[in-house]
């Protein structure tokens, strides 16, 4: 039983030192309202001395002391400890026959102690946190139960003070937080006081508005100023709406911020109103960057719907006229698939890189990856999307050509690809490519007719690069020359 009793007394010590620091009051400076309760007791009671006392681990410590010039005792010899201890007042009218106090410093020393009244300081959870106490040199008559009640009373308006510095200290803590949460958040608090069009700022209102956005934005209108004037209208119209249905306040707006250019402002707000005077608080954030993405999000929409349209014409017209080229349905699916792969191949480049350009260097590595025997050297160039589809298709029909008439139908053919782009500098530059059969197991023929192959290599080449191509059936294999205006950036 004693060790339950020990242990749930150390937790009761705890929660009243902890309660104690809540109050955030030991060591503070002197404060009328608790040095008028003090002169008030002691000249009520006729004592000398009269103490607002507060008990820590080590000490008590005196928030007002009527009557004593200490700041404060050992609690190993304060009185106020039995106060605590026993949770109710005590009342001692001569200390010196009291075995508890009578070798006590504070009796036999030079304070000369003869007559002690405390009551305890309880704080809103029930914790007491110290003593208002009453101290005479001279043995006194006990108090009557009118006068301890009426002690306990200034005890309580002792407490209600200490509450409401407690509140307020509570309170400017959490403004503090909430300003720097703000602050971190990037979200800015306004009031708007529409009469007088004044408004007051919170938080991270330089990060939005710029440094000088006490004297810069005093008034509505001066906020307006710094927008542009179609956002302008839009805001006043937004805010007039707002103010005549009582509805809450909702804008998007462009800012000339000072510091950082234009941007991109959502604010929002409701009304508090206090009997005839109506305030609109809000907040504000910037929006920038959530608008640069969606701006670059409408933008990438509208390229893939035109890439798109694009891909679906190249198709519709590869379909087409390869119905007429074609021998049968075997071969018609055959050549469809085959055009189609090099489609897929461009794209796999795109999808790779940023859906607007795609890489040469990419582009071989798929159409090695399909022809294994295909060997190539050259920068590598970045080039735009029409471009990549239009070259993806002329190594297509040059690849299948000589997968079934050229070089690579035997196993020791092999195709050479390389390319040059002249330097900057010259108002006539060119890129030259050369596509190099050599090694195949049959005979280099020219060809007696033009094939849809041929035709939409020339197309690719002519209509869509502006180039031109030449071809030579040389003795060891075809030989495709290409001429281009240089238009394109290395990687």
């Amino acid at each position: 039983m004693s060790d339950g009793g020990s242990e749930e007394a150390k937790r009761a010590e705890r929660l009243r030192l902890d309660t104690l620091r809540e109050y955030r009051i030991m060591d503070t400076p002197p404060e009328p309202a608790f040095d008028r309760v003090t002169k008030m007791v002691a000249d009520l009671f006729g004592v000398p001395i009269a103490l607002v006392s507060l008990v820590d681990e080590c000490r008590q410590w005196f928030k007002s002391s009527h009557g004593l010039d200490t700041a404060e005792t050992p609690r190993g010899i304060s009185f106020c400890q039995y106060v605590i201890a026993e949770g109710r007042p005590v009342v001692v009218t001569d200390v010196t026959s009291d075995p508890r106090f009578r070798d006590n410093p504070l009796v036999t020393g030079d304070l000369h102690i003869r007559f002690y009244a405390g009551v305890p300081l309880r704080a809103y959870n029930g914790a007491i946190l110290g003593t208002l106490c009453l101290i005479d040199r001279e043995e006194r008559a006990p108090l009557t139960a009118a006068e301890l009640e009426r002690l306990e009373d200034f005890a309580g308006i002792i407490m209600a003070e200490a509450d409401l510095r407690r509140i307020g200290v509570e309170r400017d803590e959490a403004r503090r937080m909430l300003e720097r949460a703000l602050d971190f958040s990037g979200i800015a608090t306004w009031q708007l006081h529409p009469q007088s069009g004044e408004m007051s700022w919170h938080g991270a209102v330089a990060e939005l508005f710029g440094a000088d956005y006490e004297s810069a934005l005093f008034t509505a209108d001066d906020l307006l100023a710094h927008m542009p004037p179609e956002d302008r209208d839009r805001v006043t119209a937004a805010l007039e709406e707002s103010r005549d249905g009582g509805l809450p306040y909702s804008v998007e707006h462009r800012l000339q911020h000072p510091e950082r250019g234009m941007r991109w402002i959502a604010s929002r707000g409701d009304w508090d109103v206090w009997s005839n005077d109506a305030r609109l608080t809000g907040i504000s954030i910037d929006i920038t960057e959530q608008k640069s993405r969606q701006e670059n999000a409408n933008l990438l929409m509208r390229e893939l719907h035109h890439r798109m349209r694009n891909l679906f014409a190249t198709v519709s017209a590869i379909i087409s006229l390869t119905r007429h080229a074609a021998r049968d349905v075997d071969d018609y699916v055959e050549r469809i698939s085959s055009r189609l792969d090099a489609l897929n191949r461009a794209q796999n480049v795109l999808l790779g890189a940023n859906f607007m350009t795609g890489s040469m260097h990419a582009l071989l590595r798929e159409v090695e990856a399909a022809f294994p025997r295909i060997r190539w050297s050259g920068p590598d160039l970045l080039l735009p999307e029409n471009a990549l589809v239009a070259m993806a298709l002329f190594f297509n029909e040059l690849a299948t050509n000589a997968a079934k008439h050229g070089a690579l139908t035997g196993a020791n053919g092999r195709v050479e690809v390389s390319w040059t782009q002249e330097a900057e500098g010259s108002d006539d530059r060119r890129f030259r490519l050369t596509w190099a059969e050599s090694g195949g197991d049959r005979e280099v023929a020219v060809p007696e007719r033009t094939s849809f192959g041929t035709l939409l290599m020339e197309r690719s080449v002519k209509n869509n690069l502006g180039g031109t191509i030449e071809r030579h059936w040389e003795p060891g294999g075809l030989v495709v020359d290409i001429t281009l205006p240089a238009r394109w950036r290395e990687a």
